[in-house]
């Protein structure tokens, strides 16, 4: 063997050797849990209720809306969104009898716009606990001692909300109930 061949073969068992199992983040590996919202009857209270053309944002440190990745006009009864892990209050922007204006121009998507009836605002507060995955994986935050406030305005849609789960530590059952 010569001594270029040496070299080689020791740089590529000390890579091979010093890889650990935790230098890959595994699927199904533990994740920083989003926020469960469930719709509930203000009238009927434990009847879930549907929000007709729902559509939800967050607020940023500017009152700007701020997409999620699931922000689409929807109707359902229950909704899934992630909190920021920056601050300790994350504020949501709540639409209903939401749709899309095609501005006179149905065959012209290019000048659409959402167009929003009503929309309500809950700020979500919290203590942050972030906690070590592994060293691929990194750190996951949950989220403890939750809250809800609505923000009152003259034309509430949603009326209550009820903390269901104080702790935000996975995504197996709802954390807020929002009766409208």
């Amino acid at each position: 063997m010569n001594y270029k061949s040496i070299i080689s073969l020791c740089l590529i068992s000390l890579l091979l050797f010093t890889c650990e199992k935790d230098d890959i983040c595994a699927e199904g590996s533990a994740i920083t849990p989003q926020l469960i919202v469930t719709f509930f009857d203000e009238t009927n209270p434990t009847q879930r209720k549907n929000v007709e053309d729902l559509l939800v944002f967050g607020l940023d440190d500017n009152n700007q809306t701020v997409p999620f990745q699931s922000s689409t006009i929807t109707t359902t009864d229950s909704i899934a969104f992630p909190l920021r892990t920056d601050v300790n209050i994350t504020k949501i922007v709540f639409w209903n009898e939401t749709f899309t204006n095609d501005n006179g121009t149905p065959d012209d998507n290019e000048d659409d716009f959402t167009d929003t009836v009503n929309q309500d605002i809950i700020d979500f507060s919290y203590m942050r606990s972030d906690v070590y995955v592994s060293r691929a994986c990194g750190f996951i935050a949950n989220y403890l001692d939750l809250n809800a406030t609505l923000v009152p305005d003259s034309d509430n849609w949603i009326l209550n909300t009820e903390i269901v789960k104080e702790n935000v530590e996975n995504e197996i059952e709802a954390h807020v109930k929002i009766f409208h």
